[in-house]
């Protein structure tokens, strides 16, 4: 089911592409998502998802870099980016139409060695100190659903690893693929069975652009069921992320 770029309605390349061009924001420190070459080469499943969606929509593609979810999506409201790839979460979603989610990836806990945390469940206590990502999608999740721990979010995944270790933590939230990546860097450390959530990151518009955001859900859906999202994924080498499930046939 491609959708070409002459069946694009016109108001919906309007909204999508108000400057004669697709800008889309992508913040390039999810490498799940995202890769830089050496030469500062674009590639990974956020990148490919612009590409097409500018393909589709038959316009030039102006890809803005982020250093972090969290500013990317504080930008909403700026009128700098026209699409951006990001986690679907309510707190973004009142500013951000989002599309039905396109990967999905699991989210928990590392501890530190010598932890007498087992697993998920045992995280929300009192007197539990969680590193993690400021603003990122768990990080919303968890300033949500958490009752007693106390979450300490830090400005970027890494240095929230970085803080962890230094500062004796007693958990770092993130993505499970990445968590791995920490776990081999901290001898004894391990990561808790169970997850806390499952991150779908996904492309939204600003709201106010409904033209574009009913688009941008048929685009969505029907490159998952093209097997383009898995394609893309193969493609970028990253384990543990999965396309979501398509809600519209072949």
């Amino acid at each position: 089911m491609t959708i070409a770029p002459s069946s694009v309605p016109n108001s919906a390349r309007a909204e999508l592409a108000p400057t004669g061009k697709l800008r889309a924001g992508i913040n390039f420190q999810n490498p799940l998502l995202t890769k830089l070459g050496p030469n500062g080469e674009q590639s990974g499943v956020a990148v490919d998802l612009v590409h097409e969606l500018a393909r589709r929509l038959g316009v030039p593609l102006e890809i803005l870099p982020y250093q972090s979810a969290g500013s990317l999506a504080d930008s909403v409201n700026s009128g700098v980016w026209d699409v951006a790839v990001l986690a679907a979460e309510p707190a973004r979603a009142k500013d951000i139409a989002f599309a039905d989610a396109t990967t999905e990836i699991e989210a928990t806990y590392l501890v530190p060695a010598g932890s007498p945390l087992q697993k998920v469940d045992d995280v929300d206590k009192p007197g539990v100190r969680i590193a993690l990502g400021a603003k990122s999608g768990y990080d919303l999740y968890l300033t949500r659903t958490l009752k007693h721990a106390q979450r300490v979010p830090i400005e970027g995944s890494q240095a929230a690893f970085k803080h962890f270790v230094a500062e004796n933590l007693e958990a770092l939230a993130g993505l499970k693929t990445e968590l791995v990546k920490c776990a081999a860097e901290l001898p004894g450390s391990r990561i808790l069975d169970g997850r806390f959530m499952v991150v779908r990151h996904t492309a939204g518009t600003p709201r106010g652009r409904d033209a574009g955001a009913a688009y941008l859900h048929a685009f969505i859906e029907a490159v998952k069921a093209e097997g383009l999202v898995t394609q893309w994924i193969a493609n970028s080498g990253v384990k543990g992320l999965s396309a979501a499930p398509a809600t519209v046939q072949k």
